[in-house]
């Protein structure tokens, strides 16, 4: 192939210009750049607001890329046969992608390149939604870490890459590959009306994610060891919409923490520990990919977890336990697409522990109803909640969403955001649950605010019953 051939930059979750390793590559490949999004049976697997939301990512990075005077080239099928029908279309020398780490993902990208060098193409993957490759960090004596802390010490004083800036300009070639219509796909279907109710809280694309980083570390990582476990306060750096779409980079994130706790921002050091935790969330499923479907714990299997849709699990999913701290951030999720993190530990501790109810139900649950859904951070969340996964928070510690409340929402501001019903004049917040929840539910602000499913002290000594004389 001519030094002028093209490069096939195939895009994924590495929506972004700066620091992009593959992209930076693929300038400096002497030829044109073709980038592309696959539309396969990945994508047609995401649950209803993490594909929306992509495909809001997608029609941003659309106009990012034609400010650079590029191009983002849709199309619809199996990986594997679309890059190779590009190759002959375009003559491209290179196919170059950014690397994702869960079994699915892993599975496919090594088929494809597999297949790419057998026809002669150049196949490179390469580093960038993480800032430590999973095979890269291991115990003493060469294994994985199963507990965050060591992980942690092993990776604190390790060099992290420099972002990369955005390139210039973008090598454009003489004709371009058709495309499909983004709208044509529909990735949003699924949302129904909650779309529009949720639309108001996305930050999108890069500019956003820089300007969100860039006002979290002015004006609250100071204060965010404190303030990030206050329900009612804006207090978190609210990346994980960007980071699981790689909006921004974990190493942009990682570098503007450093300076800060340079300047003596004493949450910086706590931010920095936050990012980790996201690395270590695939550090594990990387080695342990099992912990995306099955108890990390093996010895968990044999506890008696419902596995039923029943009544309690309906309430639940709706945000009508009648347990305010539980019912508000439930709800919070499906007026913003995110929520709390203090909230998802509630959540589901009052699921897998006051219910009984397994740890996949909650999951699979969340992995429909986040905009910021991430393989590895949802799967390891509800392990370590449930109990049954690794470094879990002890199984005998059940959560009460009650205290919680009095500790993280003492004003009951959160509460009064999110929840309507008993209110005289509840605020928009609130009210938009009803715009964005299933009609089928037959909800109305004007209902009266649900009996709790369980009594909370019924509820913990049942879950301590249930573990009594286990081997945990």
């Amino acid at each position: 192939m001519p030094d002028t051939a093209p490069t096939i930059l195939w895009l994924r979750r590495d929506l972004r210009l700066s620091d992009h390793p593959a992209l930076t590559a693929a300038c400096k490949s002497g030829g044109p750049v073709i980038p592309v999004f696959v539309n396969d049976d990945q994508v047609a697997r995401l649950g209803a607001a993490p594909k929306w939301r992509l495909g809001l990512g997608l029609e941003e990075m659309g106009l990012a890329l034609a400010d650079k005077g590029s191009r983002l080239i849709l199309r619809k099928g199996e990986a594997l046969d679309v890059l190779r029908d590009l190759v002959r279309e375009t003559g491209a020398h290179a196919v170059y992608w950014t690397r994702l780490y869960d079994p699915d993902a892993m599975a496919r990208d090594k088929a494809v390149k597999a297949a790419l060098k057998e026809d002669g193409v150049d196949a490179r993957s390469f580093g960038g939604h993480l800032m430590f490759e999973p095979w890269t960090v291991e115990t003493k004596q060469g294994g994985l870490y199963k507990v965050y802390t060591p992980f942690w010490n092993a990776v604190k004083t390790r060099d992290v890459d420099a972002p990369l800036p955005a390139p210039s300009g973008i090598p454009a070639p003489d004709r371009w590959p058709a495309s499909d219509d983004l709208g044509a796909w529909n990735l949003g279907a699924a949302m129904r009306r909650g779309a529009a109710v949720v639309r108001p809280y996305v930050q999108l694309g890069e500019s956003a994610a820089q300007s969100r980083l860039g006002a979290f570390i002015a004006h609250k990582v100071a204060d965010y060891d404190r303030m990030r476990d206050i329900m009612a306060e804006d207090g978190t750096s609210a990346l994980s919409e960007n980071l699981a779409l790689g909006e921004i980079s974990p190493h942009q994130c990682w570098h503007a923490g450093l300076r800060a706790r340079e300047e003596g921002k004493k949450g910086a050091e706590t931010f920095l520990k936050e990012l980790v935790w996201r690395e270590f969330a695939y550090h594990l499923m990387y080695h342990t990919p099992r912990i995306l479907t099955a108890n990390w714990r093996e010895e968990w299997d044999a506890f008696p977890w419902n596995e039923d849709e029943n009544e309690d699990v309906t309430r639940w999913k709706q945000g009508r336990t009648g347990i305010e701290m539980v019912d508000a951030a439930m709800r919070e999720m499906y007026v913003t697409g995110r929520m709390h993190n203090r909230g998802r530990m509630i959540v589901a501790s009052f699921l897998t522990k006051h219910l009984l109810s397994h740890w996949k139900i909650g999951m699979k649950w969340f992995e429909d109803c986040l905009i910021d859904w991430d393989p590895a951070s949802n799967a390891m969340g509800w392990q370590w909640s449930a109990g049954s996964g690794p470094d879990a928070t002890p199984y005998f510690r059940v959560f009460n969403p009650d205290t919680q409340l009095d500790k993280f929402d003492p004003d009951r501001r959160f509460v009064r955001r999110w929840i309507a019903e008993g209110q005289g004049n509840p605020p928009a917040t609130a009210c938009s649950y009803f715009d964005a929840v299933p009609r089928s539910w037959a909800l109305s602000a004007s209902d009266r605010y649900p009996a709790p499913v369980v009594a909370l002290a019924d509820g913990r000594k049942r879950a301590l019953s249930a573990y009594e004389g286990r081997n945990f």
